[in-house]
């Protein structure tokens, strides 16, 4: 009532039109009463904001006249200033001027000044006016797109390729809010939980339960009961996003997804397979930001990094990483590809598939069913003059003989195999067919690998093992120098590391992988043995006394500098135990 007032103080509202412009305020009770009196017409709007300047002790501006200082506009919150109508107008002396329409609302300036932290000299303005400048400073729809780009935010998803899906209700439901929300959420948890692989399964009595792979190991993740109404729904979106057909269920099917997660990109294999209680779906996850290809990372100990640094610098031959399927081969074969690239060096790889495109090297994609095998592409590649290839898999006896003829010929080649340690590899090639004397005289090293977990960083504490949890080839002349030289504890004591459980390892101590390796450097000894066709244990003894260190043995030093814990070298070598 105190603007009415005024406003008949001044001549503005007559004696007639202030009952009703009374009863016009009693009737908007939510309503700012400026607001209100100009809805009803009661008077205009420059005399009006003119007298509410003076009642609040603020300036009225024109803001039709005013130019607007780009520098007032730096960092501001474009939703907040849209949703309160506020617009920034200059900065003087260390203050931003704001004009506002409303003085009825503190709480916006207030707001204002929490988020951006200045000091908010408001002024009056027209409401009309101010929309108009937003509009012209941050674009039309600014509030819209604004609110939009905050919600993909929280999804924290973006596809990298358009989708296409047909008008079958099928895809429809699959195109709902809510089934998108809900895919997007399970992407984005995986890719925030560092999961390499997320496994979508149907059971009994349609049941859907999801599993992610976390530093090799699945864990089941909690899931509402209420998911399994939308389980078609799910199975139907992550076709559309692979660029899948939907409404093909009696067949296996094998798609991409490329998608960015809290900007990092990262491709997602789709492999999806019908079973009997419904279609099972396997992603690969492969984060790209995350990925880092440098020796320094694999994890190797100063010993083997030396010489497997200068195993990959030698001008030709063939090294083999070995081991099974999730081991890290082809992150070290791409780290030991970076390590040899230079400018004067060309790197040809043949990959099925391309998993990591990596700058400065030419890399080929099989595809068998148009004849363009490993084979095939290695026999093309040797006249595109490389001076190292990378070959995928040794799978069959046609690749492995092209790989042995391009190392023969000048070239280093890197390949992997698939076998339980190092100096199986010799005996694998032979029985694929290939002549023993020239896998002797190719091939220079062989790497065997596992993946360990390592302790969580935030959770690690020391202590003293149990007698009977060590094992009987733990390495004993190393109790002495743990205890003494790193823990400061007396010699007959070893200390160990595990991780107590916390929020950031999901309670498993654990957080992230690092490798253990075992490097057999060919020699003339072994190479007679290979030619002779003698058994992989022997080689193996051989190669022990030369100086070769074990899977096994490379893990007990990891577990002694507080890198791994006994099980989990014990998980991933049970049997390789050396005397």
């Amino acid at each position: 009532m105190m603007l009415i007032d005024a406003l008949c103080d001044r001549g503005l509202l007559s004696k007639e039109d202030r009952g009703r412009a009374t009863d016009a305020l009693t009737a908007s009770p939510g309503k700012p009463p400026h607001f209100a009196l100009l809805e009803k017409g009661f008077i205009k709007e420059e005399p009006l904001y003119t007298v509410l300047a003076d009642e609040f002790g603020m300036d009225f501006v024109d803001l039709a006249k005013i130019n607007v200082d780009p520098a007032a506009l730096v960092g501001i919150p474009q939703r907040l200033v849209h949703r309160r109508n506020l617009m920034p107008l200059s900065r003087e002396n260390g203050s931003l001027v704001v004009a506002t329409g409303d003085p009825y609302d503190p709480n916006a300036i207030d707001e204002l000044q929490t988020v951006t932290g200045l000091h908010i000299r408001p002024v009056l303005g027209s409401p009309r006016e101010i929309s108009r400048l937003l509009k012209q400073h941050f674009g039309v729809g600014g509030d819209t797109v604004t609110a939009l780009m905050e919600e993909q935010k929280k999804e924290e998803i973006e596809l990298l390729e358009d989708i296409e899906a047909d008008d079958s209700e099928m895809a429809k439901q699959a195109q709902e809010a809510s089934v998108v929300k809900l895919v997007n959420q399970i992407l984005v948890e995986a890719a925030n939980e560092r999961a390499s692989d997320i496994h979508v399964e149907h059971e009994e009595g349609g049941v859907i339960r999801i599993r992610y792979r976390i530093d090799g190991l699945l864990q089941e993740q909690k899931l509402p009961p209420e998911i399994n109404r939308f389980q078609a729904a799910i199975v139907s979106r992550l076709k559309i996003m692979a660029r899948l057909n939907i409404a093909e269920k009696r067949l296996p099917q094998d798609g991409r997804i490329k998608m960015r997660v809290s900007g990092r990109e990262i491709d997602v294999r789709v492999s999806i397979i019908p079973m009997v209680h419904g279609e099972g779906i396997v992603m690969r996850l492969l984060d790209k930001g995350r990925m880092v290809f440098n020796l320094k990372s694999i994890g190797f100990l100063p010993e083997i990094d030396k010489k497997f640094r200068q195993l990959i610098d030698r001008p030709h031959g063939i090294v083999i990483v070995t081991g099974p399927t999730g081991s890290g081969k082809s992150t070290t074969l791409y780290s030991a590809l970076n390590e040899v690239k230079d400018e004067s060096t060309k790197i040809i790889t043949v990959e099925d598939p391309v998993e990591y495109q990596q700058p400065g090297i030419c890399q080929i994609q099989t595809h068998a069913k148009i004849g363009l095998t490993f084979a095939a592409a290695l026999r093309s590649i040797l006249r595109h003059d490389p001076d190292v290839v990378l070959i995928g898999e040794m799978r069959d006896k046609e690749t492995s003989e092209a790989a042995i003829q391009a190392s023969l010929t000048g070239h280093m080649v890197f390949s992997t195999l698939h076998t339980n340690d190092a100096p199986s590899a010799f005996t694998r090639l032979i029985d694929m067919g290939v002549e023993p004397f020239l896998v002797a005289s190719t091939v220079e090293g062989i790497m065997a690998q596992r993946l360990v977990r390592t302790i969580c960083p935030d959770c690690k504490t020391q202590y003293p093992p149990l007698s009977e949890d060590v094992p009987p080839d733990f390495p004993k002349k190393h109790h002495e120098a743990a205890g003494a030289h790193v823990n400061g504890t007396p010699p007959e004591v070893l200390m160990l590391h595990k991780g107590a459980g916390c929020r950031a390892c999901r309670q498993s101590g654990y957080r992230g992988r690092t490798g253990i390796h075992e490097l057999l450097i060919n020699s003339d000894a072994i190479r007679d043995m290979v030619v002779q066709r003698v058994n992989a244990s022997v080689i193996r003894t051989i190669a022990t006394k030369a100086g070769m260190t074990t899977l096994r043995q490379d893990g007990w030093l990891k577990v002694l500098n507080g890198s791994t814990t006994i099980d989990e070298v014990g998980r991933v070598t049970a049997g390789d135990i050396v005397q």
